[in-house]
């Protein structure tokens, strides 16, 4: 696992072109998404940034939805589709946020994270909150389960295999609370079979 945040980079410029095509989202995504603008709209947040942009699609829908988006995703291929769509999107990992130089009201993070290891989970979240305004909101939504940690290989797109880390609810309540108020904490079911089947929606505000 030494190498996987080049793994990851591997996998997702190779996939670029087929996640550029799939701009249908499943329902429990569209919702959890629905859910967030609908709140950072009453609040009056204006500035967005979202991680793991992927190729744009839901930095797209906040945009044309008012806000200021700014996106940043690891692989090279991934930013490139983010700009397509007039993103403003930057190839990074989550590791080093404040070379982005701004803060935000609202930070965006859907099915990301789980590509941090859980020694480094407590590290990104701490990037995560001094990128934010004082009194800002963070969405995170990410598949778990128990605490287990895999590298996965899907050989239709790449051979480069995939960390995937996924937290328990208890995990996950004691590492957030260290930065942010939790308003909403949802774990669903959403049928997908073994751990990617649960599926944590974290609504949260920083203290």
């Amino acid at each position: 696992m030494l190498n996987f945040k080049g793994n990851l980079k591997k996998y997702y410029n190779a996939e670029a072109e087929l996640r550029d095509g799939k701009s249908v989202r499943p329902d429990w995504k569209i919702l959890a998404r629905e859910k967030f603008r609908e709140l950072i709209t009453l609040e009056g947040k204006k500035n967005l940034l979202e991680l793991g942009a992927g190729a744009g699609y839901d930095s797209r829908f906040f945009m044309d939805n008012g806000f200021r988006v700014t996106a940043v995703d690891l692989s090279g291929e991934m930013v490139k589709k983010c700009r397509e769509k007039s993103v403003e999107a930057y190839e990074m990992d989550f590791y080093d946020l404040s070379s982005l130089r701004r803060k935000f009201d609202c930070v965006y993070a859907l099915n990301t994270l789980l590509h941090v290891p859980r020694n480094d989970f407590c590290h990104v979240l701490n990037e995560i909150f001094n990128v934010m305004e004082t009194g800002g909101l963070f969405y995170m939504g990410l598949y778990g389960g128990q605490d287990t940690e895999n590298e996965f290989v899907k050989s239709d797109v790449s051979d480069a295999p995939r960390l995937f880390a996924f937290y328990s609810v208890s995990f996950l309540r004691a590492a957030l609370s260290n930065y942010f108020n939790l308003l909403v904490f949802e774990t669903l079911d959403i049928g997908a079979g073994a751990e990617a089947g649960i599926f944590h929606s974290v609504t949260m505000r920083k203290k």
